[in-house]
């Protein structure tokens, strides 16, 4: 009768640990919920086109939603600081780009974040093309005649951007200082009106990421002046630099993901191996390539030595240019 009750009360035991094993398995799980990735720009724009190609593929690999949350508003830091302060388990996560996350602490007073403090980088995801486009009226075929344009009618010609501090605004003031010309600033609340405007006629100018222009430029109502990015676009291989013009002049916007500061380290882990996947998928490179982006991998190391040195690069930018916002 001792060894009958000995060996049920084994096997009870037996059976609640396998119980609470298979818990402990299933709150380890991650994600084990839908997951959302805030994204600090507008609809339309590049930030907010790869963050929805990321998403998609992670949600398939996941099996679980995986939401894009635009939180736009001052040039990116009101989402940004939003995501900072997010609950660190994983499930709010960053896809921020370059502008936000290592431009403006030097040209904001105050951001609500710090950009190292704040954040676990992840990964970095993708590199994007940005041009400089006009509307086909303008009489200017290239960087060289828009330069002897400008120079003929100083301030006449005005530059739509995103907004206040935007990456497009801050190559805008970086090409005047480059070149000495002067172009009249004409802030929008979102890349993908300013682009409109300028196909439409209202405003001659503006700085564009691909995404948000590539439709406006093979359809012929938006033309290439000329790329912001130090070598040839893919998507544009017989548009020049505008370094080929202006000897030294070039950026190449990046996107990375990021975490709120404490995210428990196994998921940082999986995510970041779960980026190289998705990055890896032909339909992913694919999709980037007709936004003009291409995949940017790298580890969580890799991306945060390149918001340490973009920072110094950025604030001597701003420094020169003399932009500022209160």
């Amino acid at each position: 009768m001792t060894d009958r009750r000995s060996a049920i009360l084994k096997m009870t035991l037996l059976s609640l640990g396998m119980s609470f094993t298979a818990q402990a398995i299933a709150q380890d799980k991650f994600p084990s919920r839908p997951v959302t990735v805030v994204v600090p720009q507008a609809a339309g724009g590049a930030n907010d086109a790869i963050a929805r190609v990321i998403a998609q593929k992670l949600s398939e690999l996941w099996g679980q939603t995986v939401l894009v949350e635009n939180r736009p508003g001052a040039g990116g830091n009101v989402g940004t600081a939003f995501a900072a302060k997010a609950k660190n388990d994983g499930y709010t996560l960053l896809v921020n780009a370059d502008s936000a996350q290592v431009i403006n602490p030097s040209l904001y007073a105050k951001t609500g974040f710090d950009p190292i403090k704040d954040f676990d980088p992840i990964a970095p995801l993708a590199k994007a093309g940005y041009v400089l486009v006009a509307n086909p009226s303008v009489p200017a075929n290239n960087v060289a005649e828009l330069i002897a344009l400008a120079k003929s009618k100083p301030g006449s010609l005005s530059i739509a951007s995103a907004g206040n501090g935007t990456l497009n605004h801050l190559i805008g003031e970086m090409l005047q200082k480059a070149t000495d010309i002067q172009l009249q600033h004409i802030p929008y609340k979102a890349a993908a009106a300013a682009a409109t405007d300028v196909a439409g006629g209202q405003v001659p100018l503006s700085v564009q990421s691909m995404p948000s222009s590539i439709a406006l430029i093979r359809s012929g109502k938006l033309k290439v002046l000329g790329v912001v990015n130090e070598k040839r676009l893919a998507a544009l291989p017989d548009s020049p630099t505008i370094g080929e013009t202006v000897p030294g002049f070039g950026a190449t916007p990046w996107y990375g993901m990021f975490a709120p500061t404490g995210t428990p380290k196994n998921i940082l882990v999986q995510i970041q191996n779960d980026l190289a996947k998705v990055l890896d998928a032909k339909e992913v490179q694919d999709r980037l390539a007709t936004l003009g982006c291409e995949p940017f991998k790298g580890t969580s190391d890799q991306l945060a030595q390149i918001v340490r040195t973009d920072l110094v690069r950025w604030a001597k930018i701003v420094k020169d240019s003399g932009a500022k916002i209160d």
